[in-house]
């Protein structure tokens, strides 16, 4: 296990020696006929040096509004967790820019961390799908830079709900009935509302033009069993917290309930690691206001795992959206 780590490390570094910078700019896709507008946050790579940032209290080290390099660039698209927001991943976002990706990271409406008014809903479970079809269109038609990008190369990374999110945009159908096992027992507004006989209020719908996928602690995961993950046939990389460390509720949960489900998922299980592990390293700020996300179990370094966290993931999708390469 150290040899791996080690190599790994090794890699990661090799990578950051032969890459460019990460540019960072804020987008606005405008609301229509099939959502509400959604405001973006997309990482390019950059041939500028980047620098400290401050965004809401977060370091993001970018730079803001570089141009754009490289020509037949892969996508990645980011779905946050439950009440997050588009910086949340900003190290990995700007790992995978610094690695030849354009990465696009959106708020979900109604479910973020200023804006809570439809959290844990079933308009959200259904519509955050929908969310990321907006955004993929919105990079290959309306970006300003979208001939830059190769349309047959789009990758996705999920966590938590986002997790979720990815899951049904690769071909998961997730079962969202009344009488649903474990919903009776959960806390989610959806579970009471599908309760209560609400109905949805459109398909939740798949992308196909996503190839490949990294999938971090997926909740609710109890709406995908087996069976209706027999559709998903891209590749998928599968992240699990420690449950161990499951003092929170959440750490643990639950990628080890959908693993089988998978085809040979590339599945990695994190040590000691927490559920809020895999967000960036919190600054001093963020720890004093939201203390359960910025700490980790002792003689955990989050540092040092993102390290080999972006290693892998950069690997997988390099492997996956080969393409044109």
């Amino acid at each position: 296990m150290r040899r791996v780590v080690l190599l790994s490390a090794f890699y990661f570094f090799l990578e950051l020696t032969v890459a460019n910078a990460a540019g960072v700019r804020n987008f606005d896709i405008p609301a229509d006929g099939e959502g509400p507008g959604i405001r973006l946050l997309v990482w390019t790579p950059c041939a500028e040096t980047p620098r400290e940032m401050d965004a809401r209290g977060a370091i993001f080290f970018a730079v803001p509004g570089c141009a754009v390099t490289g020509e037949k660039l892969p996508l990645i698209v980011i779905s946050h967790g439950r009440r997050g927001w588009f910086g949340g991943h900003h190290d990995t976002a700007a790992a995978l820019a610094d690695a030849g990706f354009v990465v696009a990271a959106l708020n979900h409406p109604g479910d973020t961390w200023r804006d809570t008014s439809r959290t844990d809903s079933l308009s959200v479970l259904v519509e955050r799908p929908a969310d990321i079809k907006r955004l993929i269109d919105y990079m290959l038609d309306g970006w300003p830079d979208a001939a830059r990008i190769d349309a047959r190369r789009i990758g996705l990374y999920g966590f938590s709900f986002g997790g979720y999110t990815g899951l049904a945009v690769i071909g998961g159908n997730p079962d969202l009935r009344k009488g649903l096992p474990n919903c009776a027992t959960s806390s989610l507004l959806a579970c009471k509302q599908l309760e209560n006989g609400e109905a949805l209020s459109q398909p939740v719908t798949s992308d196909p033009r996503v190839r490949a996928a990294v999938i971090v602690d997926p909740y609710p995961a109890f709406v995908f069993p087996e069976k209706n993950l027999k559709e998903v046939a891209v590749p998928v990389q599968l992240w699990s917290s420690d449950p161990a460390q499951n003092a929170d509720g959440l750490s643990g949960c639950c990628a080890a309930a959908i693993k089988q489900g998978l085809p040979t998922p590339d599945y990695h299980f994190v040590t000691n690691a927490k559920h809020f592990s895999f967000l960036a390293t919190c600054t001093p700020k963020e720890a004093q206001g939201t203390p359960s996300a910025c700490t980790d179990a002792p003689g955990f370094d989050r540092n040092d795992f993102h390290q080999h966290l972006h290693a892998e993931m950069i690997g997988f999708f390099r492997k996956h959206l080969a393409g044109s390469q």
